[in-house]
């Protein structure tokens, strides 16, 4: 069975000093990518540098726009046919055929634009073309943006069940203390037991590009959880994506842990995106994190209930502090859960098989 890796590359790998994209970092990452297929691997790629690809472009005509904003939209439509034309180029000289795939937040949010979403890049894979996804700046706003390019890499490793997501960016890896500091080392391998995120953050290592250190590896540790091996490293090293693929120990690794059904991994990109909360109280909360039972959620244990949700929307769990424990799908809606809140022998609200807990 073919072996599939997501490849998110930011923009600070692809651009030089002036915000123009840097030609040869990008076939050399062309040719690694190419060598992975021929190796048998499926790929799916995640650009940034559709903005900095329209700078060009646009110049003369953004002397005319005023917005900021659709000055953005303007250089992402524009530079977006500019980004994918070189990279058909650089693919189609390994004879390999790309396509394009522009993703918005709202494409995570319902089960069915997700499970369409999935079909079409998984028939893509299957047909040995590349797709090649970036977010649809054209017409995001900010409540429906990714924090970047790695939350959506992460999202779609979850999709098509990766077994390996790489975050190229512009530093080795994650470091265990300020990168300036002679003394301070790469972490090769991430463990929770070992290793704080808001420690190594306030030791100074949050330069990893604009989604910063806490989203990389909140992300991170968030795919790893639902079974993809996760790496964080240097897109600039020539021959990073053959020496990840390989014996050869670069970066900072997280270790794949257990292994997530295709229903969990929705609902993992879909938490963002409730339609309602419940709160429990601690009893549930007890039953719901013990990781030595399989808990569903029962009226018996919910506190309160706010909507307005329907039976098949998702919504998020809360303990008592307010705290999110995580989401889930809903077999009911919110006026029968309210009604049926805190009583005994009444079926789950939120089946096992439908849950997702953050931690």
């Amino acid at each position: 069975m073919e072996q599939r890796i997501v490849v998110k590359i930011g923009s600070q790998v692809l651009c030089d000093p002036q915000g123009e994209l840097n030609r040869q970092v990008l076939g050399s990452l062309v040719d690694q990518l190419s060598r992975l297929v021929a190796g048998g691997w499926q790929v799916l790629l995640v650009s940034s540098g559709a903005v900095a690809a329209g700078q060009g472009v646009s110049a003369s005509h953004l002397q005319r726009i005023s917005d900021p904003v659709a000055r953005k939209q303007v250089l992402a439509a524009t530079g977006q046919v500019r980004l994918m034309e070189t990279y058909r180029n650089l693919f189609g000289q390994h004879d390999l055929t790309v396509a394009q795939v522009l993703a918005s937040k709202s494409d995570f949010q319902t089960r069915r634009h997700y499970l369409n979403m999935r079909s079409c890049i998984e028939a893509l894979l299957t047909a040995g073309i590349v797709p090649i996804v970036n977010e649809n700046d054209v017409v995001a706003i900010t409540e429906l943006m990714f924090t970047d390019n790695d939350e959506l890499a992460g999202l779609l490793a979850g999709m098509v069940n990766a077994d390996l997501l790489c975050l190229l960016s512009t530093v080795p890896g994650v470091f265990d203390g300020d990168p300036d500091d002679p003394e301070t080392r790469c972490i090769e391998t991430w463990d929770d037991e070992q290793h704080q995120i808001e420690d190594i953050v306030l030791r100074g290592t949050s330069a990893l590009g604009r989604g910063g250190m806490h989203s990389k590896l909140a992300i991170a540790r968030k795919v790893a959880k639902l079974g993809t091996e996760v790496i964080i490293a240097d897109g600039s090293d020539p021959e990073i994506l053959l020496h990840l693929t390989g014996a050869q120990a670069t970066g900072t690794r997280f270790p794949a842990i257990g292994e997530a059904s295709s229903a969990k991994r929705w609902l993992a990109s879909a938490d963002g995106h409730a339609a309602g909360y419940v709160t429990v109280n601690r009893g549930a909360e007890a039953a719901l994190l013990d990781r030595n039972r399989l808990a569903s959620l029962l009226p018996v244990g919910i506190e309160s209930v706010e909507g307005p949700f329907n039976d098949g929307d998702v919504i998020q769990i809360r303990n008592p502090d307010g705290d999110v424990l995580g989401c889930g799908r809903a077999r009911y809606s919110h006026e029968e859960a309210d009604r049926l809140k805190g009583q005994r022998g009444q079926k789950a609200l939120v089946h096992y098989d439908y849950l997702y807990l953050v931690d």
